[in-house]
C-alpha cells in the first residue's frame, strides 16, 4: 500500500484532500503509537519496539519509511526524531488529547451512572 499524499486517492476520499491523506497516514497500525514515543526526542529503532509492546520489527520499518517519506520524522544521530513538521503536529494534537481526556472521563461517568428503567445495583 503506497504512502498516503495529500491529492492522491486515500482510504476514504478519491480527491486525497490533504485532511484525509493524514488520516489515512496516522490511521495505519502503529502510526500515532511512534509519533507519541517520539514527542519526548530521538529514539533508535530498539528503544521503540521496547516501548511499543507487540509491533514488529518490519511493520515498524514500514512506518519508519512511510512517516520520513512524508517529513513528518527524520533519522538522526540518535535514531528518529520529529522534524519540524513532526513538532508542529505534536503542538496540533494537544487539543485533541485534551478532548479526548474529557471525554473518557464523561465515558467514566456514564458507565457509573445506572441505564435510564434500569434498577440500582443492591
Amino acid at each position: 500500500m503506497p504512502t498516503p499524499r495529500p491529492g492522491k486517492p486515500v482510504r476514504g476520499s478519491t480527491t486525497g484532500r490533504p485532511l484525509m491523506a493524514a488520516m489515512d497516514l496516522f490511521g495505519r497500525r502503529w502510526a500515532l503509537r511512534i509519533l507519541w514515543e517520539l514527542r519526548g526526542g530521538p529514539l533508535g529503532a530498539r528503544a521503540l519496539l521496547a516501548r511499543c509492546d507487540g509491533l514488529s520489527s518490519s511493520v515498524l520499518y514500514q512506518r519508519l519509511r512511510e512517516l520520513s517519506s512524508s517529513g513528518i520524522i527524520a533519522p538522526s544521530a540518535d535514531g528518529y526524531e520529529l522534524t519540524q513538521l513532526g513538532t508542529a503536529l505534536r503542538d496540533a494534537l494537544r487539543p485533541f488529547d485534551e478532548w479526548a481526556s474529557t471525554w473518557a472521563r464523561e465515558q467514566e461517568r456514564a458507565d457509573q451512572e445506572p441505564a435510564p428503567g434500569r434498577p440500582l445495583p443492591d
